[in-house]
């Protein structure tokens, strides 16, 4: 892919791009096995994640005495709760509280069953795992426990199913099972209320059960990496997206936009963006050097690998195009080509960000090409590599992503210079209808600024 293009670059193209749009062809293909998301056993250091990724996210953060209103409240929006349709009388809860339609919607969803609420007290540790365990959808592996398997599991949080209810003892026990409560809170259930660090784990892991915590195939000092790394790439195959790519195709052939990618979101890895960045390419042997590059710098970083298609314009004058699993192209109206290729974007989320701030030094030292006959480099590596963060970062330079949304699971986007980006949304807008179309800035290396400026190196 990178030959092609330089090739597109010295042909002109580019100066259409910086004529029409500057915008750039992204990256490519689509994984055939979905990503996973662990349920996480708590610690210090992930206590302080569980923290940052609700804040960030959510704009959840729990400060002293936890009411079980509040964590009522919290449930519901890690759940994407709208109002009930139903209307629910509360013994204590009027219609007027700030709790009230929190409250109703778990109650409707059988999340909570009682109908006395007390959410100004504070919410005791079991009661929150009560609720947790149903939030979760663990409700039913839950009650189908028998009494000595349920009783096994109390005694590792000190209980003893006497005095509790059949289901109360079942849904404790399956929340141990299960790793919804984490082992290093296991001390903090029984007979007290429950802590902040507590209430944002379980809404960690109830997110993380749902599927809708984080997504990686690992770390970079993982020994399994590398083999997880080559399994997403090769089991990944060109996205096709019908609904999206006859706009965006449309866009192409009216030099709207010079390029573009498709991705799937069901792979999106849902950093915490203040610590992640993220790196296109299309070679597979490249990423693998790039994962042992940031190893032997000391770097451990989550990865995902999220599967990515590069569509572009094929001028006819480069020849007769060699088409390939990975490479396909359709012949357009003025003898041209709209090239589809396989490609990857690795998101990386860094531990601090210090790490974050180490990627572009190491990247324009062992991945970055400035002369043809260089050595020293990392395998295929480009004259302008890609990578961008969703956050400000000094020496990265602000651009543009022009983002659609179709009804399914698949987005284009396609990166610009920030001036010509409101034209390239209102022609998107033209193309297309009942699609979601926004943009919004991103910061990447200044070789690819320079890339998509019409600047050399």
């Amino acid at each position: 892919m990178m030959n092609l293009r330089n090739k597109w670059l010295l042909s002109g193209s580019l100066a259409l791009s910086l004529l029409f749009s500057a915008t750039l062809p992204l990256s490519a293909a689509q994984a055939a096995a979905a990503p996973t998301s662990a349920v996480l056993q708590s610690s210090s250091t992930s206590i302080t994640e569980y923290e940052q990724f609700l804040q960030e996210k959510y704009g959840i953060s729990f400060q002293g005495t936890v009411t079980k209103g509040q964590f009522l409240q919290q449930v519901a929006k890690v759940l994407h709760l709208g109002s009930a349709e139903s209307k629910p009388v509360f013994s204590d809860l009027g219609a007027d509280s700030p709790y009230y339609s929190s409250a109703a919607a778990l109650y409707e969803h059988g999340i909570i069953t009682s109908l006395k609420i007390e959410a100004d007290k504070p919410l005791q540790a079991t009661g929150a795992l009560y609720i947790a365990v149903k939030a979760a959808g663990l409700a039913e592996l839950a009650h189908s426990y028998p009494q000595s398997k349920t009783t096994d599991a109390l005694k590792q949080i000190g209980y003893s199913p006497a005095g509790l209810s059949l289901s109360a003892a079942q849904e404790l026990a399956a929340a141990v099972h299960s790793g919804l409560l984490p082992s290093s809170f296991y001390k903090e259930v029984k007979g007290k209320a429950a802590s902040a660090d507590l209430a944002e784990a379980l809404l960690v892991q109830i997110l993380s059960i749902k599927g809708e915590y984080k997504h990686y195939i690992g770390y970079t000092s993982d020994a399994d990496i590398y083999g997880k790394l080559a399994d997403a790439y090769n089991t990944s195959d060109i996205i096709q997206a019908p609904e999206l790519q006859t706009v965006v195709d449309a866009a192409l052939k009216q030099n709207l936009v010079t390029g573009y990618n498709l991705k799937d979101n069901r792979f999106d890895a849902n950093f915490v963006d203040s610590l992640s960045l993220t790196y296109g390419h299309d070679n597979l042997k490249h990423a693998v050097q790039l994962i042992g590059l940031l190893r032997s710098e000391g770097i451990r970083a989550k990865v995902q690998f999220e599967p990515k298609t590069s569509a572009f314009i094929y001028l006819k004058e480069w020849g007769e195009p060699v088409q390939t699993e990975n490479y396909k192209v359709v012949q357009i109206e003025n003898g041209n080509y709209i090239a589809y290729a396989k490609e990857y974007d690795l998101k990386f989320e860094f531990a601090n960000a210090a790490d974050k701030a180490r990627f572009q030094p190491v990247i324009l030292q062992y991945a970055k090409k400035n002369s043809e006959d260089q050595t020293g480099l990392i395998a295929s590596s480009w004259w302008q590599p890609l990578y961008y963060s969703l956050t400000k970062l000094d020496d990265y330079i602000q651009i543009t992503n022009n983002k659609i949304t179709g009804a399914g699971h698949y987005y284009a986007q396609s990166f610009s210079l920030n001036e010509p980006s409101a034209a390239i949304v209102e022609g998107f807008k033209k193309l297309g209808t009942g699609l979601d179309i926004q943009s919004y800035p991103i910061w990447v290396d200044k070789p690819f600024f320079n890339y998509l400026n019409g600047e050399s190196l």
